[in-house]
């Protein structure tokens, strides 16, 4: 697809006849760690791999609309298979993680998570504090893919900057505070962090 008024390549990646297509967009993160006698930092983290058996929810394939060029290939997910993927792995990731920390649920002030799905994420939470037979608190689980879209596990540090620099309404970190960053992803993998500010 070209753009004549500026002359630059739009590459597509998914096929806009697809119902399970992704919403992306392009971010980045890093993180610096670095030992500290300060309290605070990675309290303790948990990560899982299921790439032997899960590795092809995302492919390459077709377009749906059959008069569309055979040869092009786009993004393609097995949509369902990745939602029950994530509330099956995530929750339980992020349980191990929790109890790894010592730290008590209740004291966890925000769940940092992938923002792949608002109704995959908030299902996520909610099996999470099912394991604990609670439930979430309201405002635990910031969003930004509605304004950020979906840049695969960079939503996580990204959400984590909107939060540190009070760009997201009704949401706010301080020192001190327990936050727990999750993510899933192609692979599939899974990671969770329990950190304190």
């Amino acid at each position: 697809m070209f753009s004549n008024w500026s002359r630059n390549i739009i590459l597509v990646v998914v096929d806009l006849h697809d119902r399970d297509s992704m919403i992306y967009s392009d971010g980045a993160g890093a993180t610096v760690i670095e030992a500290t006698n300060d309290d605070g930092g990675i309290l303790a983290h948990e990560s899982a791999s299921f790439t032997y058996d899960e590795a092809y929810y995302l492919f390459f394939g077709n377009s749906f609309n059959k008069t569309h060029d055979p040869d092009v290939r786009y993004i393609k997910m097995y949509g369902r298979k990745i939602y029950e993927f994530a509330l099956s792995n995530v929750p339980k990731a992020m349980k191990t993680c929790l109890d790894n920390s010592g730290i008590d649920i209740k004291d966890v002030k925000k769940i940092l998570i992938h923002q792949a799905n608002e109704k995959m994420d908030e299902a996520i939470i909610q099996r999470f504090y099912k394991l604990y037979k609670q439930t979430p608190p309201e405002g635990v689980m910031p969003m930004s893919i509605h304004r950020l879209g979906n840049s695969s596990v960079a939503t996580v540090p990204t959400l984590y900057d909107l939060l540190v620099k009070g760009e997201l309404e009704n949401h706010s970190l301080t020192k001190g505070d327990v936050v727990i960053f999750a993510s899933v992803g192609a692979g599939m993998n899974v990671n969770a962090i329990v950190y304190r500010m």
